[in-house]
């Protein structure tokens, strides 16, 4: 199966810890050289330090903040008009804060959206003229399990994740003729500082400790545990390789089993 990325290049937003570091390290062990993309250059810096370089990878590193979308269209913008080639993508962002969708201020979901949705077009725009030069692109957004199943307390954040999820299925059908792929990753439970904070907002709106309110839903999901980041960079990394070349338009879990739908 050819899943080896050397010669690739990838851009990896959110890439300063959790499931974006992850999956910056999963691409760099198959030889791809990785673009770090966020807005913590301390943070980038150190995860640069440990990405493979074992196939004499050129690894990089480019800063915005992705709550100021114009932010992010500069900043790619540059990085495009510098010839770099790009053939991957892993758009990835930071979760809106928990809370009941009735109770969301509007606002809310305008910065939601503008954070994941629309920052993401603005990259995507920036680098489908270089995948269309190279005849290769794997663009990969990842979402949440939200997208199949509305999560209870993520109002704003189900909302977002679904309007990305159609956004990414409607390129599909526009970048297939290019051998642009695009899918999304709906992770479930994973454990990040995302997860060990909405299990505190959960556990303290219940009045239970943290512990237990890890235990019940630790009990929900039929593998009995939460995942850990590189699981999901691992189908990050096929998705991103020559083996996928024929998957596009998907939507896929890596939840254990916990969704309750087909």
């Amino acid at each position: 199966m050819k899943t080896n990325l050397l010669n690739k290049t990838a851009i990896v937003c959110g890439s300063t810890q959790g499931i974006g570091k992850a999956v910056a390290k999963e691409l760099a062990s198959l030889g791809a050289n990785v673009t770090l993309f966020a807005r913590d250059l301390s943070g980038m810096r150190a995860v640069l330090k440990e990405l493979d370089i074992s196939n004499s990878q050129n690894h990089d590193l480019i800063a915005a903040d992705f709550r100021f979308p114009e932010e992010v269209k500069d900043v790619i913008s540059e990085y495009t008009q510098n010839k770099n080639p790009v053939h991957i993508l892993i758009n990835n962002s930071g979760g809106p804060a928990p809370g009941l969708a009735i109770e969301a201020d509007p606002h809310d979901f305008i910065n939601a959206f503008s954070q994941h949705l629309i920052c993401n077009h603005h990259i995507v725009q920036a680098v489908v003229p270089l995948m269309k030069k190279e005849k290769y692109g794997r663009i990969i957004n990842i979402i949440s399990i939200s997208v199949r199943t509305p999560i209870p307390n993520l109002g704003v954040s189900n909302t977002t994740r679904g309007a990305v999820a159609s956004w990414a299925k409607t390129l599909s059908a526009e970048l297939g003729p290019f051998g642009i792929t695009v899918n999304n990753i709906l992770p479930g439970l994973t454990e990040t500082k995302r997860l060990e904070s909405l299990i505190k907002s959960i556990a303290d709106k219940r009045g239970i400790s943290y512990d237990k309110q890890v235990k019940e839903m630790k009990a929900n999901i039929p593998a009995r545990r939460f995942a850990d980041p590189s699981e999901t960079a691992a189908l990050a990394g096929f998705l991103a390789s020559p083996a996928a070349a024929f998957i596009s338009g998907e939507s896929i879990r890596v939840d254990g089993g916990a969704t309750p739908s087909i």
